[in-house]
């Protein structure tokens, strides 16, 4: 990602980006990150869910 510029105002909370240039880089990489399902067929074992869903939605 991009070093955020001191003339930028400071991002906010759970922010992954602070403008649109930024946003059009993540979207980027975020393009060539595999998925479980890739992550599985590689004989890997993928991230662990972050939230339990009944538990997130409490």
């Amino acid at each position: 990602m991009t070093k955020q510029n001191n003339n930028e105002p400071k991002r906010k909370n759970s922010s992954m980006v602070s403008n649109f240039e930024e946003m059009k880089e993540h979207g980027k990489v975020m393009e060539h990150v595999s998925t479980n399902e890739e992550v599985h067929k590689s004989g890997k074992t993928p991230d662990p869910e972050q939230h339990d869903k009944e538990e997130y939605h409490k």
